[in-house]
């Protein structure tokens, strides 16, 4: 038996929730922190650090702070997770890896997480991920793998009323979370977090919003600071947001970037230019994901936007674009002397894929950063300058069984090229972007992906919140 509690609603109704006195920040922390408790659940595995009294202790200010008229912000007093990636003042940053656990507790926060604080969110635990980020499945041999609501009876996004859905899960018809950030999506989609922080390099945000009918947000990379957290590309690596709706993933990305905390205006769906890829992120798509995206394509230009297909030529070269990846050399380099010290503590499909790079050469690595910018330039030529955002699938596939993917090596690569094949797209080209719900309530998760220039952050906000409105209809 297994346990699935719903989603916590939105950040702007529980802040009108605490505004109105129909709840408190205490209230708020109690439902999170029993949540993560509860044996039939799964918080166990989604959490590998729970800070239950320093929560407690927060909630508790954070209630005398608004009595007395002072409100830091609409996250204030809001149950937030953290991934495992980033440090945390006194806690030792294990990036989901063994071979970390024996390090120094981190000496301050990583300015994400302080920023948070800063806002008053209320911080209730470190969240579980794919060691050292380097996976888009979410596995983990050392401390459990996170589920999607999905295969537990729900897709991940009944009502939110606090319900817990407890369901008999056949043996082996488990599905994965998604990674790296598999914690992370787990947390907010069972209602152990109203939303969580966590890291996208190749979409390790967007593929377990995807897989757990959430929304996730990956910035432009440089928008946000990457200092105080485990690097896994320090070219690629990008910090955002995983919540229940475009507009709670835009109040945290602007608190992460340093910004007033409001939500940006949505654009009108009329007239609204939208590109929709053809060719390559469709390859090898699933009916039910087919099926989601061409009725969300369909109610979209109904709606009065403008549909155009692109073809984006250079995407044909990403197949074969040298032999290795820029994520793979980057991350050989920062874990050498780790691996020199604690190789046998590293999950094998893990060490196996930074040890791919093993033998790239000065010349690998700066081909690559050439041909990455050749990419995002032809990207600003032909994407860009004609279209308001992006649109692909975000995932291929629904969540795969959780025993496919651990049935062997060479399954878990293919699965894992093919989950991270359509999100690493955006990561290459910097672009911004947002993974949307746009399946049938109740059906198999289904991402739709928009993605916009790079720094174009806040109009993709104002487009993702125009969509979703559209989607909603369809929900």
């Amino acid at each position: 038996m297994t346990s699935h509690f719903a989603p916590f609603p939105p950040l702007a109704r529980l802040a009108a929730d605490l505004v109105s006195g129909a709840t408190t920040s205490r209230a708020l922390v109690e439902t999170a922190l029993e949540r993560i408790a509860d044996p039939a659940g799964q918080g166990s595995t989604v959490f590998l650090q729970v800070d239950a009294a320093a929560a407690r202790a927060a909630a508790d200010a954070h209630d005398r702070l608004r009595a007395a008229g002072t409100v830091l912000s609409p996250l204030a007093g809001i149950p937030v997770s953290v991934k495992d990636l980033f440090d945390i003042a006194g806690q030792v940053t294990r990036a989901g890896s063994r071979a970390l656990a024996g390090a120094p507790p981190a000496s301050a926060d990583a300015p994400v997480v302080a920023r948070l604080r800063r806002a008053g969110a209320v911080i209730v635990g470190r969240t579980n991920m794919t060691e050292f980020a380097f996976s888009g499945l979410g596995l983990n041999p050392h401390y459990g793998t996170p589920l999607s609501p999905y295969g537990r009876g729900t897709a991940g996004d009944a009502p939110s009323r606090g319900l817990t859905e407890t369901v008999d899960v056949p043996s082996g018809d488990e599905r994965i979370a998604g990674g790296s950030s598999s914690g992370a999506a787990a947390s907010v989609a069972d209602g152990m977090a109203a939303v969580a922080l966590a890291t996208d390099t190749g979409g390790s945000i967007r593929i377990p919003a995807a897989f757990t009918g959430l929304t996730g947000f990956k910035p432009t990379a440089s928008r946000i600071p990457r200092e105080g957290a485990v690097p896994l590309s320090k070219t690629l690596d990008s910090f955002g947001p995983i919540g229940v709706s475009a507009a709670c993933c835009a109040l945290v990305d602007r608190i992460l970037a340093g910004l007033e905390p409001r939500v940006p205006a949505a654009r009108q769906i009329e007239g609204l230019r939208l590109g929709v890829l053809t060719h390559y992120v469709t390859d090898d798509v699933e009916a039910p994901v087919a099926s989601a995206l061409d009725a969300a394509l369909k109610h979209l230009e109904a709606a009065g936007a403008i549909l155009s297909d692109v073809r984006f030529a250079p995407l044909e070269r990403l197949p074969g674009a040298g032999r290795y990846a820029l994520s793979a050399i980057e991350a050989c380099a920062w874990h050498r002397p780790l691996i020199a010290a604690h190789r046998d503590e590293y999950d094998p499909r893990v060490l196996s894929r930074i040890l791919k790079a093993e033998t790239a050469s000065a010349s690998d690595y700066i081909d690559l950063l050439a041909e990455r910018a050749e990419l995002i330039e032809a990207a600003h030529e032909t994407l860009w300058q004609h279209f308001d955002a992006i649109v692909a699938p975000t995932v291929p596939i629904v969540p795969p069984r959780l025993a496919d993917c651990d049935r062997s090596d060479s399954e878990y690569a293919r699965i894992n090229a093919l989950v991270l094949r359509n999100p690493s797209v955006f990561n290459m080209l910097d672009a911004c972007a947002i993974s949307l719900p746009c399946h049938p309530r109740g059906d198999a998760p289904v991402g739709l992906m928009l993605a916009g220039a790079p720094h174009g952050d806040e109009a993709l906000f104002g487009v993702a919140l125009a969509v979703e409105r559209v989607l909603a209809s369809i929900r």
